[in-house]
């Protein structure tokens, strides 16, 4: 099987996205299937990585931040697609991207894999002040009109979790396939725990205390994530106990988190750890983790750190309260700081151990079997349709 990702949000600068091509890459490649990656970039270049493909198409960036790009040439994208002739191809995104791959002619099966939920991201955070979540879509209805349309002219819609599958099949997309995301479960354990590096990590917090409690935030500095809420909610904890926010990840509001944090004691802005082994010891030596981003669709960091045998602390919905349990985590309302900050007591007035047993005990899947179950599903659809599966 030969798959051609059109890959609108990807960046070799982080994020989730990342994450998931490297994998898609490094697991492909074992199983089997060529993977060929087009990304928007600074320049037109082929890019021979250790497991696959990445074209770059020469794209514009991104205003608000600048290590994305977005695509603007159809013709550049077919060009591609007619030469390295795929049987299978993504539309990995609602915008040019994704029609791009809607318009082409060539003989492969079509996937519009939504990564994003851009309602979730923009408006309804800009309007929670004033319009229920509900109220913002049906303002949007334009919006879902034209996913609909744009879906119903691909072979397949794949989303990766099946909550957010019944949120698009609410919308009125047509039949959403879930196949939930994976982990390098590998990667990630309880038993990486280090108490020097706990404390390392709380002293450059400003915290000296051994006994504090130490919460790990990895995000991009985007406003969906909501850092700020975060940073609030430590800021209150910590009038009563110390409590320490050790925040990695970079992005657009990267020197607005760090003003923020400058006139909060106990928060830490560490930057990127593009080091997965120190992430995952760093996650393990933790105490929980915190995210307050209610529109990701799937949270692989949430997976990563349950699988670090990692409490959580979680919005009141999105892809991180879809792998909350109440076995091994608090859920506060989404934007506010006051409830952000009684989930943190609450998680830290709870037996620690029982949480990190429950927490590793989390039923997270490795990426090998999302790409199994993905591969598989477009095998039933190219067999479904008389095309020939060959080899890679």
């Amino acid at each position: 099987m030969k798959l051609l990702d059109v890959a609108e949000f990807y960046s070799d600068h982080g994020g989730g996205v990342k994450t998931y091509i490297q994998q898609k890459l490094q697991v492909s490649h074992h199983l089997g299937v060529k993977t060929v990656i087009v990304a928007p970039g600074t320049e037109d270049r082929r890019e021979q990585r250790e497991h696959g493909t990445i074209i770059w198409l020469k794209s514009p960036p991104i205003p608000v931040d600048r290590r994305y790009h977005f695509f603007n040439n159809y013709r550049a994208i077919h060009e591609v697609l007619n030469s390295e002739k795929p049987q299978i191809v993504e539309g990995s995104s609602p915008w040019l991207g994704g029609r791009a791959v809607s318009r082409w002619q060539g003989d492969a099966v079509k996937s519009f894999f939504i990564h994003q939920d851009p309602v979730s991201s923009y408006p309804q955070l800009l309007l929670e002040n004033i319009l229920k979540p509900q109220h913002v879509d049906w303002l949007f209805a334009w919006f879902w009109r034209y996913m609909r349309r744009l879906g119903d002219t691909f072979d397949t819609t794949v989303v990766s979790a099946p909550w957010f599958a019944d949120r698009l099949a609410g919308l009125g997309l047509r039949r959403p396939t879930p196949i939930p995301f994976g982990i390098e479960k590998g990667l990630f354990s309880p038993a990486l725990r280090n108490e020097n590096l706990r404390r390392h990590l709380l002293e450059q917090c400003g915290i000296d205390d051994p006994d504090a409690r130490l919460i790990l935030s990895v995000s991009r500095h985007h406003p969906e994530k909501r850092i700020g809420t975060m940073i609030d909610a430590v800021a209150q904890v910590n009038k009563s106990r110390p409590v320490g926010l050790y925040l990695i990840g970079d992005g657009p509001r990267r020197k607005a988190v760090e003003k923020h944090a400058r006139s909060v004691k106990g928060v830490h802005v560490a930057g990127q750890v593009r080091d997965r082994h120190l992430l995952a010891k760093i996650l393990a030596s933790s105490d929980a983790m915190i995210h307050c981003c209610a529109s990701e669709t799937f949270g692989l960091v949430i997976a990563e750190a349950l699988s670090s045998g990692l409490p959580l602390i979680v919005p009141d919905r999105g892809g991180a309260f879809d792998l909350a349990d109440k076995g091994y985590a608090e859920v506060h309302k989404v934007g506010d700081a006051r409830s952000c900050a009684d989930a943190i007591v609450r998680l830290f007035e709870r037996n620690q151990a029982q949480l990190r047993a429950a927490a590793a005990r989390a039923n997270v899947r490795t990426s090998a079997d999302h790409y199994e179950h993905l591969f598989n599903h477009y095998a039933g659809l190219m067999n479904a349709s008389g095309r020939e599966l060959q080899a890679a």
